[in-house]
Order: structure tokens, then sequence, then C-alpha cells
């Protein structure tokens, strides 16, 4: 009898073993996406930025995308931006689309930099870039992300 429960293990860890697969497959249709971009634009209490990005996705998709950004607060200048940005983890790309709430620090003169904090739900997005131009501020406001 204790034979047969000793053969019986090794198909006991196979059919349990299984079981954990199943679940990390659903886990790993997770995506990281990274996005390269350029904004320029202007700001006197009122930021308006326009500009286009590249999004790239771990398993393989890719698009190219229009940005607007629109916000309010104690700014002043003229810049334009490049830089990059990293997303929170999708499920796919079309997740990403849309507008995401805003709280941005920007100075420069003649050589700018930018940074912002995204967040749409469980989505957030870290943009940092550098540029030229003459800036200055801190504001609220939103990043549109859309298909091009």
């Amino acid at each position: 009898m204790a034979t047969q429960f000793f053969r019986f293990i090794p198909l006991l860890a196979l059919s349990l073993g299984g079981l954990f697969f199943v679940s990390p497959a659903a886990a790993q249709s997770l995506t990281s996406c990274t996005m390269t971009y350029k904004l320029s634009g202007w700001s006197l209490v009122y930021k308006q930025y326009d500009g286009l990005g590249n999004i790239s996705c771990s398993n393989g998709q890719r698009a190219q995308v229009a940005l607007a950004s629109k916000s309010i607060g104690f700014t002043i200048g003229k810049s334009e931006i490049e830089g990059t940005g990293v997303f929170s983890e999708v499920r796919n790309l079309n997740e990403i689309y849309g507008s995401f709430v805003a709280f941005e620090g920007h100075a420069g003169a003649t050589k700018s930099i930018d940074g912002q904090l995204l967040t749409r739900g469980e989505i957030s997005l870290a943009l940092s870039g550098k540029g030229r131009g003459i800036d200055i501020g801190v504001t609220l406001g939103a990043l549109t992300i859309s298909p091009r």
C-alpha cells in the first residue's frame, strides 16, 4: 500500500503543477510601454503644449500618438521639450489612449527641464524631458494621448 502511495505523489505533483502554470499566463498578459515625445507651446497662467510621441511596448505593439497638454497654475514661458515617458503596466496599447491628470513642474532659461507625474485610474505615466526655451512654473491639468 505504501508503494502505491509513493507512485501517486509524482502524478499529484504534475496535476498540481498544471494549476500553478495557468495563473502566471494570465499575469504575463500585462505589458510595459515607453514613449518618446516632443512637445512645444507657451504659458501665462494657462499652459498649452502640443506634440507628437512614439509608444513602444514589450509585447511588440507600437503607435504614433498626438499629445495635447492643457493646464493652469503659476507658470510663464515658451519652450520645446523632448523626453521619455514610462507607463505602468497595461493589458494592451489601447488602454493608454485618453486623458491623464497631470501635476507638472518646469523651469529653464535657454535650457529647459520638465517633469510630470500623470494618472488615469490604474494607469500611471512619468514624463521627463529636456529642451530649450524660457519658462518656469508649477501647474495642474491634463495630457491627452490620442492615436495618429
